[in-house]
């Protein structure tokens, strides 16, 4: 077995990465967003759903009250306990895993969807690639991946590409919280969408729709090609 002491571990950033999902997951209609989400996606009785960076688990229990099988995973240990409290809460029957993006653990070609929000920008690019080529391999074929993340959309106009008033503008402009904005384009790692587009379908994945809203969201909802098909 190959030594591992060049890979990247997510377990290192754990304390920033909680203190983030605690923010994106602070929302009075968090659960109304994941059931409209979910029926968007078509989710049925019986499928096999993992929502990966699932913070405190209310996509996965809103999943799991559809009838699917729900695996909640995340990194933080914080996280997981906040979403078996919520599912304990909306009787809601939820696995959860203490994993990343690198490290759930799946058999191939066995999810009927996978959702990923707001995770994926904690990865450097090289990694990115990794993690979704391991959530293409453990999709079924025909299978969808939801996935919503901080992206570049654009970069600042002009030859000097002012960051300071780029930053500016998308603080006052966007409601985003100046320390927020600052932790993360110091910190993160997100990349631009077309970066973003790019690995995607160089894996194999088939854009099915894309949707850049404000200046640092991506939403995409990619579908794993069933044999013979073109992605």
């Amino acid at each position: 077995m190959l030594a591992r002491d060049w890979y990247y571990t997510q377990r290192r950033r754990l304390g920033l990465d909680s203190a983030v999902a605690s923010i994106y997951d602070r929302h009075d209609d968090s659960d109304e967003r994941a059931r409209a989400a979910l029926t968007m996606l078509g989710v049925q009785r019986g499928w096999r759903v993992a929502d990966i960076g699932c913070g405190n688990g209310v996509l996965a229990c809103e999943a799991a009250l559809m009838g699917a099988e729900v695996d909640a995973i995340d990194i933080s240990p914080a996280m997981l306990a906040l979403a078996n409290i919520y599912a304990r809460d909306r009787k809601a029957v939820i696995r959860t895993q203490p994993a990343g993006l690198l490290s759930f653990a799946y058999e191939p070609n066995s999810y009927d969807l996978i959702v990923s929000e707001f995770t994926l920008h904690h990865l450097p690019d090289f990694w990115k690639a990794v993690a979704l080529a391991r959530i293409f391999a453990a999709l079924k074929p025909g299978a969808n991946f939801y996935l919503r993340d901080i992206v570049f959309v654009s970069m600042p106009d002009g030859i000097e590409r002012d960051i300071d008033q780029w930053a500016e503008f998308t603080i006052k402009n966007h409601d985003f919280q100046r320390e927020g904005v600052v932790a993360h384009m110091r910190d993160e790692y997100s990349t631009f969408g077309w970066v973003i587009e790019r690995m995607l379908t160089d894996i194999g994945f088939t854009l099915e729709s894309v949707d850049y809203h404000a200046p640092l969201h991506g939403t995409y909802l990619l579908r794993k090609p069933k044999p013979g098909q073109q992605s």
